[in-house]
Order: structure tokens, then C-alpha cells, then sequence
């Protein structure tokens, strides 16, 4: 909701960035050829994106110089959802277009890709180097009866073996899919199991945290597990020779005598799959999201060129793994031409400091991390633009789950004269954003800024009304290129479908409360389905977390609204402590006054419970729904997929205390 505090910009573009910004060139040169608003602003650009949803998408297309090898019919055939049909006709690649600096002699010889690990050494590979790896790596899986279509999997940190992997792979026609090594068998072969991959590259182990991990067995159980694979690339990460019956990822893309021909790109229609990607998996098997190669094309353009404002004079840092969308979004920094920046290591070592000092070694312009570790750093005292050289940082972004007003305005003290905060939100499900960055308005505590050109995002009340400057659940009711064109191994598309159109049909029902403000901005509550509801009145987790983890006796908090047999409802908070603290009848009220007077007395938890953990999704997301269903006597094999869990013993907890409570 609108707050007095928050009438008043935390941060505000100076006409100069305006100007200057790729949003605002496209808007005068859409308005010029494509009919778009040229006054307004960007609430007028984007009105139009949406009502005019086949002209923007034209004017996308043109404005980034999309190559189609083959001419499209349309911008839209089908245009319902599910099954909204984008540029039938229309044949192009990916990987090309991600790889078109290359062509540009002026800038062949300049970084691609710059490396870091935790040594804080740098690596570069050059555009030049990045096409001729993935044109030798392409020629390698052709070899290999690797075929449009054909699944290709990653057992990768990230790393730039994993960047031209994935390239070769687009540039084949092949479909890539992915899994972070610090991921167990069990969990990788519930998702790789489902796409049946004919080839495997997989390291011999990482570093993490100051330490070797070794992942020779888990790669050999892989192997054993997955019979469609036809070939195996070692990447020898720790220095290992290739385990028999494998193949040396240096012999794939060294350069033949002679040098390496340039890449053969195959031409794969529009919805062609670029890749999978997977959901958390939490309460069953993880779902297996095939995005296609034209949508994403689109849509990171779009985001990358428009919304983050990048280009070749930028360098792109997010924190990520390969196991997460934002590995995928950052490799798309090359469609603009963008260096990006792949560190491999633990976000908070040696410190927690760590990926600031990545981003003041790297000259990164954007860096992107998680709400969670602004958090952690703020607790910490860490000082940022103190400590470390950033200022060639021009934005700070971060998404995983909300940032709480307290993480905007430690980071607008902290880290930055004049810094753009963008909290985006999006997911796995579109690989993007819904909301998030727009370089031309202003930045309000606690809010995102806008709605995303060609997302007709609404917050939607029970009975499917748009409302304004409430609590809604979040919809798009119009299509988006990079929205699933299937789920794997759901062949009548009922899984899909239930995933996302079942509340409201024919329109995305994302899971998210949201409140979309009077001037356009967005403020995201937490998830739906884990919805807090008393008394009729619906509650964000987010919004308590927020308050509850601003103590500084608080390390984590999980709170949980159960639903009893009897019509009782039991809300629960449970608290990780930080260490030398114990929770006492002090502590106790301090959270529950700090609930009452920031939030409302409704907030207040019926008990306040200390724990050894919380669980997270292997992508650091707070489990929720699976302790729900704990807390209502669910076994722990029906309540969670284990195997999507980063500490699964954390859940004894939690299934014992329902046990004693029954």
C-alpha cells in the first residue's frame, strides 16, 4: 500500500540518465515508426505495449535487430492462454544472436566473459575465443548425433564452460537444461530423469566456501542413472584426468588445424525449445518449464536492453548458480553485447563482503544479488561503498524474494551515491520479470517500479476484479513470448494448465500477492498459496518477515497460517537466532510488540517458537507450504520432495512438533 514514507522518491534518475537511457530512444523511435506514445513517459509506452501487444512486440523485433533466417506470418496466431502462438513462421537462433559481437572486428578482442572464483583471480574470454569454442563445440555434438531437439544437460558451476555449453547446444538446435553441482543425484536426476539427455558435461568437483568438493561418485551415479545418455564431458574443474568412458572437454574445442570455422547456427522455428528449466519441486517432482528459443530471444532484449539498460559499454554481475533462472537471464547479457561477469563461490567468503568486492574487481555497472544477502550484509555492518571501489556500479538489483524497505534504504546509504535500486520480480515459470527495473522513474522504499513493457500485470480480488492500492492476487492477462510453450511429459497440457489458469481461465495466476499503487509502482506481499488469512483478512509472510528480522536477535523467521480440524487457525512464527541469543519472555515480546505497532495487532503470532534451521528450496527460497502441511499432520515423504531441500533434516522439527501437538 501507498505510505506517506514512501510519497517521496528514495532515488530519482537526473535528466541526463533519462536522456541517455535505451528506454527512452526506443519510445521516440517507436513513436516515430510504430505508432507508440512519444509523450507520457512510461506509463504511456507502457499502456501501449499492452493495448497494442503485436506492434510493440514488431517494434522489438526491429529495434534490436532480430534476425528471422525465415519471415514470420504474424506477431500472433493463437492468442489464448494456454496456447498463445508467437510468430508462426518465423525461423531464427539464439545462440547467433547472442554471439553477434563477435562479427564486429572493433570489438572481436574484447571480453565476452570475465571469471572470478573465490581466489578473486580473474579469467577473460574474449568474443572471438567464446565463437570459436562454441562453433568447435557445436561441430563436436554434431558429431556425436546430437539433433535439433535432443536434450543436452549441464552438471556446472558457473563457470564459462557452462556459457559455451549452452551456446553450442542453441547453435545445434539441441535443448539445454542445467543443475548447480552443489545439487545431490537425487535431486538432479528428479529433474534430469524427466528430459532424458543424450549428453551429460559435468565437473569432478568445485570449490565453495574455502573447500574442495569432490563430485566424482555423483557424477558415475548419474551416468549409471540416466540411459539415454550417448556421451560424457568431463570438465576438469579440480584437475582430475577423464574418468573411463568419458570424453576430455579440451579435446572438444580446441581449434583444428587451421583454425576454427565460424558456428553453423541451425535455424529452428519461433517456439522452437531453447531450454529447461525446472520449479522448486517442493511437494512433488519438479516442474520441467520448456521456454523457446524466439520467446526468450524477445523477451531478455526487451529486459536486458530496456529495462536494465545495458550494452556493450556495461558489465553485467548477478550472483547465481546454473540450478537457477537467473544463471540463464545473465548469460542473455550477451544479446546486447554486454560483458558478463560469472563468479563461482560462495557468496560470503571470505567475508560477507564478497560480492562487493567482485563487483568493485570486475568493474561491474549492474550488479544483481538476492534481497537476502543485502539483508545479511546490513545486519552485518558491512559497509560497501566504504570498503571496496564502486563506482562504476550504476544499479543495484535484487530479486529471490522481497526487498524490505530497511534493505532499499540501507543500500541508497551504503553502497552508493546516486545508485538505481531495482527490486524486480518475476520467475522460473517466464524466466524474466513481471516488475521491476525501469531507469527512467523513480525508486520508492519498499517498491518496485513499474509493471514491465508488454505485461499486462493486475492484482485481482477473489472474485477476478482488477484493484488498485489493495492486496490482489497476481495476474497477466494478456500472453508473454517467454511464457512456457509446455511442460515436459505432460502431453495434454493439464499439469500446465493447472499450474497457472485454473483460478481465473485464460488468464496467468502467478501465486504472489501484489498491490499495484495509484502512480504505477508495485509492492509484493509473499506467496499466495502460503497465504496468512485471519479473520477473513489476508496477510503477506513477507511483510512480517521484514519486521521480525530487522531485531538483530533474529538470524531467519518462517511463519505459517494452519488451518485446524476443529475451524481454529493456529499461526505459528518460528525464529532462527542469531548466535549467543536464546529466546526468553523478553524477546518474546519484543517481536510481538514490534508486530502489533508496525504492522497490526492481527500479526501478532499465537506462539513464538525457536528452532535449530530454516529449510530452503535449493535455491534459497523459504519452504513454506511443505511445513504447512507438516503442521497438518502430513508424512514427511507427502508433505516435501526431499531431494529439493537444502537441509531436509531441518523438517524433523517441524513434523514432531505436529506430532506432540496431535
Amino acid at each position: 500500500m501507498t505510505t506517506a514514507a514512501s510519497a517521496v522518491p528514495l532515488w530519482q534518475p537526473d535528466p541526463a540518465r533519462v536522456a541517455t537511457a535505451g528506454i527512452t530512444r526506443f519510445q521516440a523511435w517507436a513513436a516515430e515508426r510504430h505508432g507508440a506514445p512519444a509523450e507520457g513517459g512510461y506509463a504511456a509506452l507502457h499502456r501501449w505495449s499492452v493495448d497494442e501487444l503485436d506492434t510493440f512486440w514488431t517494434a522489438i523485433a526491429d529495434w534490436f535487430d532480430v534476425r528471422f533466417a525465415t519471415p514470420y506470418e504474424k506477431v500472433l496466431g493463437a492468442r489464448t492462454m494456454p496456447g498463445a502462438e508467437w510468430f508462426p513462421g518465423a525461423t531464427l537462433n539464439y545462440a547467433e544472436h547472442a554471439l553477434r559481437t563477435a562479427q564486429d572486428p572493433a570489438r572481436a578482442d574484447t571480453p565476452a566473459l570475465v571469471h572470478v572464483d573465490e581466489t578473486q583471480e580473474q579469467r577473460t574470454v574474449s568474443w572471438a575465443e567464446l565463437r570459436d569454442q562454441v562453433g568447435a563445440l557445436a561441430t563436436a555434438l554434431r558429431d556425436l548425433g546430437v539433433r535439433p531437439g535432443d536434450r543436452v544437460s549441464g552438471y556446472l558451476p558457473n563457470i564459462p564452460q557452462a556459457v559455451t555449453a549452452l551456446l553450442a547446444t542453441a547453435a545445434v538446435g539441441a535443448v539445454w537444461t542445467s543443475c548447480a553441482p552443489d545439487f545431490g543425484a537425487r535431486g538432479v536426476l528428479d529433474r534430469f530423469q524427466q528430459v532424458e539427455p543424450v549428453v551429460l558435461f559435468a565437473v569432478d568437483g568445485y570449490r565453495y566456501g574455502g573447500k574442495e568438493h569432490d563430485r566424482t561418485e555423483t557424477v558415475a551415479e548419474l551416468r549409471r542413472e540416466l540411459p539415454t545418455l550417448r556421451a560424457v564431458v568431463h570438465v576438469p574443474l579440480l584437475g582430475t584426468p577423464a574418468p573411463e568412458g568419458t570424453l576430455a572437454w579440451s579435446a572438444l574445442v580446441e581449434s583444428a588445424p587451421g583454425g576454427t570455422a565460424p558456428p553453423v547456427f541451425e535455424q529452428v522455428p519461433f517456439d522452437h525449445p531453447l531450454w529447461v528449466l525446472y520449479s522448486s519441486g517442493t511437494t512433488g517432482l519438479p516442474k520441467a518449464i520448456v521456454q523457446s528459443q524466439g520467446g526468450i530471444l524477445l523477451e531478455h532484449l526487451k529486459q536486458i536492453g530496456l529495462h536494465c539498460d545495458l550494452g556493450p559499454d556495461d558489465r553485467f554481475l548477478w550472483y547465481t548458480s546454473t540450478g537457477w533462472m537467473m544463471w540463464n537471464f545473465l548469460v542473455s547479457g550477451l544479446l546486447t553485447g554486454t560483458t558478463i561477469v560469472l563468479y563461482d563461490g560462495s557468496p560470503g567468503f571470505p567475508a560477507v563482503d564478497a560480492q562487493w568486492r567482485v563487483a568493485d574487481r570486475t568493474g561491474a555497472t549492474l550488479f544483481g544479488t538476492s534481497a537476502a544477502y543485502v539483508m545479511a550484509c546490513r545486519k552485518a555492518g558491512v559497509h560497501p561503498a566504504r570498503d571496496h571501489d564502486l563506482s562504476r556500479v550504476r544499479c543495484v538489483a535484487t530479486t529471490g524474494s522481497p526487498l524490505p524497505p530497511d534493505g532499499f534504504r540501507w543500500l541508497a546509504d551504503e553502497a552508493g551515491d546516486d545508485l538505481w535500486i531495482a527490486s524486480v520480480s518475476g520467475g522460473t515459470d517466464i524466466c524474466s520479470c513481471f516488475a521491476g527495473a525501469v531507469p527512467t522513474l523513480p525508486v520508492h522504499t519498499g517498491e518496485l517500479q513499474a509493471a514491465c513493457l508488454g505485461t499486462d500485470l493486475q492484482a485481482w480480488d477473489p472474485q477476478g476484479r482488477p484493484v488498485t492500492d489493495e492486496v490482489g492476487e497476481l495476474v497477466v492477462t494478456k500472453p508473454m513470448p517467454s511464457m512456457p510453450t509446455r511442460f515436459w511429459n505432460d502431453p495434454d497440457g493439464t499439469r500446465y494448465h493447472d499450474s497457472y489458469f485454473d483460478t481465473y481461465p485464460g488468464v496467468w495466476r502467478h501465486g504472489d500477492w501484489i498491490t499495484l499503487t495509484d502512480r504505477g509502482s508495485v509492492v509484493i506481499h509473499g506467496r499466495s498459496d502460503s497465504t496468512l488469512n485471519r479473520q477473513g483478512v489476508r496477510m503477506g509472510s513477507a511483510d512480517i518477515y521484514e519486521a521480525v528480522e530487522r531485531l538483530p536477535e533474529i538470524r531467519e523467521s518462517l511463519v505459517i497460517g494452519v488451518e485446524e480440524p476443529d475451524g481454529g487457525y493456529w499461526m505459528p512464527l518460528f525464529v532462527h537466532l542469531a548466535e549467543g541469543h536464546h529466546l526468553d519472555d523478553a524477546l518474546r515480546a519484543r517481536i510481538k510488540t514490534t508486530l502489533r505497532e508496525e504492522l497490526s495487532p492481527r500479526h501478532v503470532p499465537d506462539e513464538i517458537i525457536e528452532v535449530p534451521g530454516v529449510p530452503h528450496t535449493l535455491t534459497g527460497k523459504r519452504i513454506e507450504v511443505p511445513v504447512k502441511r507438516l503442521l497438518q499432520g502430513a508424512t514427511l515423504d507427502k508433505a516435501v520432495n526431499a531431494g529439493s531441500v537444502d537441509r531436509v533434516e531441518l523438517l524433523h522439527f517441524y513434523e514432531e512438533l505436529a506430532r506432540t501437538r496431535r
